[in-house]
């Protein structure tokens, strides 16, 4: 998990329950919590929003070409 060794973690989370308390350390870990979900949401919103505007500009320059060809045949 990002590099870090199974110690590592062990150390990181004593040395934030010593530093919050453990009455603050839940509340901590439930606003990381909703704060990593909006940062995934936001993320697939912008991925999907970025996949819309490609699609629709190949649709918008597919559309010019298949004109021409239709041109040239006639």
């Amino acid at each position: 998990m990002f590099g870090l060794g199974m110690m590592e973690i062990t150390v990181i989370l004593i040395l934030a329950l010593l530093v919050f308390g453990p009455k603050r350390l839940p509340e901590i870990g439930r606003g990381l919590g909703q704060g990593l979900k909006e940062f995934r949401k936001v993320g697939s919103e912008f991925s999907k929003g970025i996949m819309d505007e490609s699609e629709r500009l190949e649709d918008n320059t597919q559309k010019p070409q298949d004109t021409k060809e239709s041109d040239q045949t006639k």
